[in-house]
């Protein structure tokens, strides 16, 4: 009965997104089977079902962990970046960095930017702001700093105004991340 109901929801849920997107209507869901519509599961069946979807939710997640540590994504606040769209976000950097050590612009280089102290790329002028800092750029830091510069360091010589959209960040990030070495 467990199987035939668990199918039975995926069933429907399927057929509910379809009829969002347009695929049908909601009222062509066939009738459900005789043993789907038999009384719901008793509060000793409702448990284990429980059970179930938190080992299903566990295992979701530990697969998109994996996911991101084989470098399909990296997970940041709810999101997974993706590197490849993250390069064209990139765009947006170029014209005041760079990814090649050694070699700085208006900004410093960006050279394994993941895990470096703020202020230590030799040979750029660092704001005071940016040299004091203390920061580490790990994912996280980068995913905030990106969203509004001046606001997370005052201080900054970054004019960059920042990345609103939490998705086109994290894609950013995922890409830094994935030239770090």
């Amino acid at each position: 009965m467990k199987r035939n109901f668990l199918m039975g929801a995926a069933a429907l849920a399927g057929l509910m997104t379809l009829s969002a997107c347009g695929g049908g209507a909601a009222d062509e869901t066939p009738a459900p089977a005789a043993e789907e519509t038999a009384a719901a599961p008793a509060a000793e069946e409702a448990a284990p079902a429980e059970a179930e979807a938190t080992e299903a939710t566990e295992a979701t997640d530990a697969a998109a962990t994996e996911t991101a540590a084989a470098g399909a994504g990296l997970q940041l606040a709810g999101l997974t970046g993706d590197p490849a769209k993250g390069e064209k976000t990139f765009a947006l950097c170029r014209s005041c960095h760079v990814l090649e050590e050694g070699v700085n612009r208006v900004g410093p280089s960006l050279y394994n930017i993941v895990g470096r102290k703020s202020g230590s790329v030799a040979g750029f002028n660092y704001s005071e702001a940016n040299k004091n800092s203390g920061v580490t750029w790990t994912t996280d830091v980068l995913f905030e700093y990106l969203k509004d510069p001046k606001g997370f360091m005052p201080g900054t010589k970054m004019a960059f105004p920042g990345i609103k959209n939490d998705q086109d960040r994290a894609n950013l990030v995922a890409y830094l991340d994935s030239q770090t070495k």
